[in-house]
């Protein structure tokens, strides 16, 4: 209650008439009520007959116009032309008997109704607000050097391949990798962190990010349509236009109820003097006071406005939801299943030791390697390739290359066949005698946490090369708060060896590891969880976890690392790169969940208790239509809580 008095204190006037012409609507019917309600006081009856038909136009009009719509368009009776019946029986009721007042009645029924409607829009605009300000974060025109000059170009001429220049303080125009400075930058508009993260020479920056003290050269490395801040807000958009299950539900529930609501309230208007000899008039009013007291206005109000809520303040925090029903899906998952490289681990790889066999120099592994991992995105490949360049080593022409996911490439180098990749890919070319050499080693590299990657050239086996990646900071603690939020299940899931993924994994608190996995393999164990009817979450990074993203009950991926097949497939995307955000995500589901079943109960428990009311003769118009529209009013604030954090 408190939550919902503070959003009824925040409600302004002046903002919720220029941005909602319905609002303007209301208030002339106000007046026109008002003024027809004073003329009934005095008996000036011709402008009684002026002022509240005129209320009735102003404030019914766009109510009649949907209605009418929905009713011939798709023949389905919906609530709006539910209450303009209600209010033009109200009116015909009051001529039939000359009781005036009941035509003030009518016309406060829809004056309510359209108050209740301007609230609502102005609801949807605050949940809104956070998603459009993402919008106004890139600029209009990028600095373009040309021949060394400096020309003002609109951001949507950029090109492939244009230069860019970036002074202190500005906003990044659009996604381009750094040619010349380094600077530290703001990129709470993409991943909802504050900190600055500092850029350097080959890094990518990002549309609507600022500059801090450095001037920045960059080249512009994909359309500007096709950076990250756009794929946000379009995903963003999408989230707003697609309607969660309950949602789904409720809107079918909805054209069904609205007609047995209309067949039974001419029943309760007709069968009661007929059979029972009551009245026509109070049997009129009650049947009237039904229609209104029993539409479902504040049941259909009760779902959407507060998962709106849910994905904007996942907004705010670096967590974009593609949709309300993810939002609803995450707070009930009962099994996480973590890709290991990129995820619970940074995935910033390093090669940690290179051993030769005999008389190979270590310089002529890691250049064989690297002359096939210069075609790869994996990780591990950008390791390999690093440590080559930092060497200066000039890389053998390579042709022919061909990736296996999850085993390792094979092409032509200088003539011959090499190959890279785990040991049982690099044994199909290499003899079993020349691997087990090197078996021993690999084992004690493999047991402290390293990722031994075999060499081969020419049928030679060349050498190893251990690569190392370290551990989140937060990954062991966030598992923890994990399983202290009741998730009953934690797996890791990865390509790696069995030694390096339990290391891993130990030291991060999962006691469940599936290793030596293909992408194929992934999609079954999650599918097997499936299976046991639970809902589980996967959580990855790479292009071999899209397919086990996209098979799982809901897919995260880590939005900062994250491969561009990885965002596109996944359901919910963790912008910053962080794994605690996670938790975040999970805890605002379950919220989420909570504010739309108290809202669901809620607004039961109130048509229950109107009607009621209504037939043991203790409520009025009125009363029944400040009821009704009240608790719609009432869960469309409610669900304003999931904005606060």
């Amino acid at each position: 209650m408190k939550a919902l008095r503070k959003s009824l204190l925040n409600l302004q006037l002046r903002p919720l008439l220029k941005n909602h012409p319905d609002a303007i609507a209301a208030a002339v019917c106000g007046i026109l009520i008002f003024l027809g309600w004073l003329a009934l006081q005095w008996e000036w009856m011709e402008l009684v007959l002026l002022f509240l038909p005129a209320a009735y136009v102003v404030g019914g009009y766009e109510n009649t116009r949907e209605g009418l719509t929905t009713l011939l368009q798709e023949k389905q009776l919906d609530v709006d032309l539910l209450m303009i019946v209600a209010a033009l029986g109200a009116a015909g009721l009051g001529l039939w008997q000359q009781d005036y007042h009941l035509i003030v009645d009518g016309a406060v029924l829809i004056l309510i109704f359209a108050i209740s409607g301007a609230l609502e829009g102005y609801a949807m605009q605050r949940t809104e607000r956070d998603i459009r300000s993402l919008m106004a974060v890139t600029p209009d025109t990028a600095r373009v050097l040309v021949n060394a000059q400096e020309q003002l170009v609109l951001i949507e001429k950029l090109e492939v391949g244009d230069e860019v220049l970036v002074k202190p303080g500005e906003l990044i125009p659009t996604d381009a990798v750094i040619l010349e400075g380094d600077s530290s930058l703001n990129e709470a508009s993409i991943t909802g962190e504050s900190m600055p993260v500092e850029k350097t020479l080959g890094n990518e920056v990002f549309a609507g990010t600022i500059n801090g003290s450095g001037a920045l050269r960059l080249r512009v490395h994909q359309p500007p349509e096709s950076s990250l801040i756009q794929r946000v807000i379009q995903l963003v958009k999408q989230a707003q236009t697609e309607a969660p299950p309950s949602q789904l539900f409720i809107e079918r529930l909805e054209r069904g109820y609205a007609q047995i609501i209309v067949i039974a309230g001419i029943s309760l208007a007709v069968v009661p003097p007929l059979l029972l000899g009551w009245d026509w008039e109070t049997t009129i009013y009650r049947a009237l006071i039904f229609l209104v007291v029993a539409s479902p206005c504040a049941l259909m109000a009760s779902i959407m406005p507060g998962l709106l809520s849910g994905i904007a303040n996942g907004a705010r925090q670096g967590i974009l939801y593609k949709t309300g029903a993810q939002l609803e899906m995450i707070g009930k998952v009962s099994a996480i299943a973590f890709d290991k490289t990129g995820t619970l681990t940074t995935g910033k790889l390093q090669v940690a030791q290179i051993v030769p066999a005999a008389g190979v120099s270590p310089s002529r592994v890691l250049q064989i390697a690297a002359a096939l991992e210069s075609f790869s995105e994996h990780p591990i490949g950008e390791a390999i390739v690093k440590r080559a360049q930092q060497q200066q080593l000039e890389l053998p022409s390579t042709k022919k290359v061909k990736a296996e996911a999850g085993q390792g490439i094979i092409g032509e180098i200088e003539g011959q066949l090499g190959v890279i990749g785990k040991v049982a890919y690099v044994g199909e070319w290499v003899s079993n005698k020349r691997l087990a050499h090197f078996t021993k080693a690999s084992e004690q590299l493999e047991a402290t946490g390293n990722t031994v990657i075999w060499v081969a050239h020419a049928g030679q086996l060349l050498g190893i090369i251990a690569v190392a990646d370290t551990v989140r900071t937060e990954a062991a603690a966030m598992v923890k708060r994990l399983r202290q939020l009741g998730i009953k299940q934690m797996i890791m899931l990865t390509g790696d060896n069995k030694r390096t993924a339990q290391s891993i994994a130990t030291e991060v608190g999962i006691t469940q590891v599936y290793a030596e996995l293909l992408p194929e393999d992934k999609v079954s164990v999650i599918g097997h969880l499936q299976q046991q009817n639970q809902l589980v979450a996967m959580v990855g990074d790479g292009i071999n976890d899209a397919p086990a993203l996209a098979q799982a009950s809901v897919g995260i991926a880590m939005g900062a690392a994250g491969s561009d097949v990885a965002l596109e497939t996944a359901d919910i995307v963790l912008m910053a790169d962080r794994l605690e955000k996670l938790e975040s995500a999970i805890r605002l589901g379950r919220r989420s969940q909570r504010v739309v079943q108290q809202n669901i109960a809620f607004a039961l428990s109130f048509i229950m208790l109107l009607l009621v009311a209504n037939f043991t003769g203790n409520i009025t118009l009125p009363i029944a239509v400040i009821g009704h529209e009240g608790s719609t009013v009432a869960v469309t604030l409610s669900g304003l809580r999931l904005l606060k954090n």
